[in-house]
């Protein structure tokens, strides 16, 4: 077992991971495992349990991070190693493997008066080799028998005892063994974790809240029950439905690396959809995860898989396991050959073998032949219209108007912790086709806020914080308001954040059945990033074509805001080119490519390099600078699919640019204000996401910036922008170029707003709702005084293989930020704050591309007089030496030794500066250098484009 993390309430004596051990000898669940704080003793462990795969689990890390399953020496001494590194105690546990054991966690709360309860029990789908966070998970526990729940509840609870967590929340995971039902304890969380959030979400027991109160003396009897005011907290949550989780994950952003799924965390966000059954909440959870699907069914351009390829995906953890299970089944494998693959327990397989039948037996039906018992059977088990529609020939529209003309619509049922044993107060709600609806609507004024999915590379918590932001705004304005949503991870589906909250999917169907319950007046897609604007021209159609009554008895029911056609204008390139020519603005050369000539055919025109990337996207997904032809041939066969209505986009890369970032608010008079003005510190051709920015400017003129202010206000009311515009700038040789506009919230919207004092995303609410700008108290652009600097965190970590140079599709995950008086200080504390630890003294590694050799000098020279030592390679010190700087010279990688990788392996670098030329060489040996880098965590490693 291992204590990952201290918590409030917790005995420090606790806090090494032996002493945890020896507190729980007494229960006689504990895995074979043993404490190691260098090789030596994790080999003698090793030796002890005598059979690999073995399990590695550093000490004091999250996510898994630096652990692994070895099942070799060779990994073994490589994962104790990096787990070692990873540990902030220097400490790794080392077990045996339990991979196939089902794998359960429970969330335990304890009082001072040690009153004890459990929240929620989990149960992954995915067996035990998977880190529950990459797992699909469901809550309650489905394949326990009472008398095994019973164990596993009592277990938990004399761990929580046993421990000494006097207070408060603790998560704990156990395995047990399908064959004989024996049971082991994984590892055990004194504090509260990712899975509480959701716990709390699946049950509605605000968890955190709780745990809160408790530490500051309350006991779980004196705590009313949020949801239904009439019971205590110490009442086990009991829930009448199915709650399923399944990750999103990235692979495709980090190239080189495997898109398979160990002990170690690599998703980037989750989506949570609730249901009576769990056949019905999977299925809605697997649309919510704008992955292309529509359910479980296989997407319109799956490729399918060769015999040898789809057993080894079903042997083997990945993240489209379960699709390609709906393959499987398509191919005629049963349910005992998968689980002989995928050790999936079998009340699983069996359910999806259900499923599998049902989508069968409606491809051989007519639409029209369907009854009203037939639809809500299908309904019931979660087949969303769009799959209804594929499956009989006809269009999602169309299944909507037929299945409502047979009086079959959704049911939506209150969360409310007591398998409706009493009322419950709190309107959080999910819909079902099994029963009464619950939910009581209002003919108040009111909006409907739609969230932004699950969160993923491009798209995270920044848009949670508008949504977030525009419900506290517009409540406070007098509207009822209603998110929308199907994150778990977020504020914005708390039941508290909203009038009423909707724990849904965002699509076409799912909003516009919220819609016809709830009859708002507006409807706001421009906070939840591109997830509510992929679906905002189908919505506005729909609303269009059918009108729908505002509740409130003021209108129909509209889109707030800037509508769906001018975003579609900022977004359709041949539009966007059109508008910039009409308002005389310049931008780089560039077109839409609706088939490979013409991709050619433009790059050839523009002169390689160019950017090339897929209209509608964010995050800079598939987004690359190509440099010849080769290079743009294996673009468009891998990257993208091309055809005229997925155009691929074509620009100029601008060289040696710097590249701004402008956030800007409009009113519905025509009034603009310009909120901040970001400077990219990292050159053009890095995706924002991944430079650090500084408000204000640094480097650019005064002339540049009046003519940014100024196209920002000419885009911004050609586009007639009401709300929040983001316009993407580059300047080159001090001439503004465009690069692209978003009119809607963008991902820099909270470093703007804390970097300059003003809740924009409240404000830009108000402007939907009718406000002027004058009316929210700003009519001018932010002046600060103080200078703030974003800078991102990146994952490199957890995906071996991938390259860790920095380009136009977007890899980070965070980001932190500094202010101080100064740029230098501002910096200092980002970089500080992201877990950059620059070395004092040592030898600094410079290695630059010939067009980057003479810019290294001065930077040289500076790192001399601070007292470091130069190494570089021989090109770059030729350069470095004709200036007058002592260096010493070493060989490349592919030139000979001693060359960078002994020094790094050596322990003489602690600091390197290296740029990519792009040649085969360095994408081999120079990929190698940096991943070597980072495996040694050699302070300070910069790689850039």
């Amino acid at each position: 077992m291992q204590l990952a993390a201290s918590h409030e309430c917790s005995q420090p004596g606790f806090l090494v991971m032996a002493l945890m051990c020896n507190s729980l000898s007494s229960i006689s669940f504990l895995s074979c495992s043993a404490t190691a704080s260098n090789l030596d003793e994790a080999l003698a462990f090793a030796q002890e349990i005598g059979k690999f795969p073995l399990i590695i689990r550093p000490a004091f890390t999250l996510g898994g991070t630096g652990g692994g399953i070895s099942y070799n020496m060779e990994e073994f001494k490589l994962q104790v190693q990096a787990g070692i590194d990873a540990s902030m105690t220097n400490q790794v546990l080392v077990e045996q493997s339990l991979i196939g054991w089902k794998e359960f966690e429970l969330e335990v709360m304890r009082d001072l008066k040690d009153n004890c309860m459990i929240v929620c029990s989990i149960e992954n789908v995915d067996p035990m080799g998977v880190h529950t966070g990459d797992s699909i998970t469901v809550a309650p526990a489905q394949t326990l028998t009472d008398k095994e729940y019973q164990r596993l509840r009592d277990a938990a609870i004399a761990i929580i005892r046993e421990m000494g967590v006097e207070c408060g929340g603790s998560n704990v995971q156990m395995a047990i063994n399908p064959e004989d039902g024996e049971v082991m304890i994984i590892e055990m969380n004194p504090r509260v974790s990712r899975s509480s959030a959701l716990a709390s979400k699946a049950t509605g027991f605000p968890i955190a809240k709780m745990a809160a109160k408790l530490a500051v003396g309350y006991t779980l009897d004196q705590i009313p029950n949020d949801i239904t005011q009439k019971t205590p907290a110490s009442f086990e949550p009991s829930i009448d439905y199915i709650v399923t989780k399944i990750p999103k994950f990235a692979f495709e952003k980090f190239k080189g690396t495997k898109a398979e799924l160990t002990t170690q965390m690599k998703s980037v966000g989750e989506v949570m959809a609730i249901g009576r059954t769990w056949q019905e909440s999977l299925q809605k959870a697997l649309r919510g995860m704008e992955a292309g699907l529509d359910g479980w069914s296989l997407s319109k351009g799956w490729k399918r898989l060769p015999k040898d390829q789809l057993m080894y995906k079903l042997r083997v953890p990945n993240p489209d396991r379960i699709t390609i299970m709906k393959q499987a089944f398509e191919d005629g494998m049963t349910k005992e050959e998968l689980f002989e693959l995928t050790a999936i327990d079998p009340w699983w397989l069996a359910q999806l073998e259900e499923l599998h039948n049902t989508e069968v037996w409606l491809h051989e039906q007519k639409l029209e032949s369907l009854s009203a018992d037939d639809m809500r059977e299908i309904k019931s088990r979660g087949f969303s219209d769009a799959q209804i529609a594929r499956a009989t020939g006809s269009s999602m529209l169309a299944v909507r108007a037929y299945r409502k003309s047979l009086g079959v619509l959704p049911a939506y049922k209150r969360v409310d912790t007591c398998a409706a044993e009493f009322q419950a107060d709190t309107p959080y709600m999910y819909s079902t086709y099994d029963g009464t609806c619950e939910s009581t609507p209002t003919h108040h004024k009111k909006v409907l806020i739609l969230g932004g999915g699950p969160n993923r590379i491009g798209q995270g918590i920044e848009f949670d914080y508008c949504c977030c932001h525009a419900s506290f705004a517009l409540r406070d304005e007098g509207f009822e308001t209603i998110m929308m949503n199907c994150n778990p991870e977020t504020v914005s589906t708390d039941y508290d954040t909203s009038s009423r909250l909707y724990f849904e999917p965002i699509t076409v169907e799912d909003v516009l059945n919220v819609i016809d319950v709830e009859r708002p007046d507006g409807v706001i897609v421009q906070f939840g990033g591109q997830t509510p604007l992929k679906i905002s021209t189908a919505l506005q159609k729909a609303l269009d074509d059918n009108p729908i009554p505002a509740a409130s008895g003021q209108g129909n029911v509209k889109i707030w805001g800037t509508q769906p056609d001018a975003i579609d204008e900022a977004e359709d390139r041949d539009r966007w080119m059109a508008l910039l020519t009409r308002l005389n603005i310049k931008q780089p050369a560039g077109g839409s490519a609706r088939s490979e000539p013409e991709a050619f055919q433009y790059a050839h025109a523009l002169g390689y390099p160019v950017m090339v990337r897929p209209s509608y996207v964010l995050g800079g997904r598939a987004m690359e600078i190509v440099y010849s032809d080769d290079e743009l041939k294996e673009y468009i066969t891998t990257a993208v699919e091309v055809d005229p209505d997925k155009p691929v986009l074509v620009d100029k890369y601008l060289d040696r640019a710097t590249e701004l970032d402008v956030d800007a608010l409009c009113d519905q008079q025509g009034n603009i204000v310009i909120c901040g003005i970001m400077e990219h510190i990292e050159q053009a051709g890095v995706h924002s996401g991944d430079s650090a920015c500084s408000i204000p400017t640094q480097t650019i003129s005064s002339q540049a910036l009046d003519i940014v202010r100024d196209w920002t206000a000419k885009v911004a009311k050609a586009l007639n922008v009401v709300g929040l515009i983001n316009i993407q700038y580059a300047v080159q040789d001090d001439q503004p170029y465009i690069i692209e506009a978003n009119p809607r919230a963008s991902r820099t919207v909270p470093f703007v707003a804390k970097a300059v004092g003003h809740p924009i995303a409240k404000y830009a609410s108000l402007l939907m709702a009718g406000k002027t700008l004058q009316d929210v108290g700003l009519t001018e652009e932010p002046k600060p005084k103080h200078v703030a600097v974003k800078e991102v965190v990146l994952p490199f970590a957890k995906f071996p293989g991938a390259d860790t140079l920095l380009g136009p599709e977007m890899r980070s995950t965070g980001e932190v930020m500094g202010i101080d008086r100064d740029f230098a200080s501002s910096y200092a504390k980002a970089q500080i704050a992201a877990g950059q630890k620059l070395p004092m003294k040592g030898k600094v590694f410079i290695s630059m591309a010939d067009k980057w050799k003479e810019d290294s000098v001065g930077i040289a020279k500076e790192l001399l007089n601070m007292g470091y030592q130069i190494v570089a390679t021989r090109g770059t010190a030729a350069t470095l030496q004709a200036a007058g700087i002592s260096c010493e010279a070493i060989f490349k990688i592919n030139e000979g030794r001693p060359n960078p990788a002994d020094y790094l392996k050596n322990g003489d670098i602690t600091l390197m500066m290296i740029t990519s030329s792009g040649d085969e060489a360095d994408l081999r040996d120079g990929k190698d250098l940096r991943r070597l880098a980072l495996t040694l965590q050699v302070n300070g490693n910069v790689a850039v484009l």
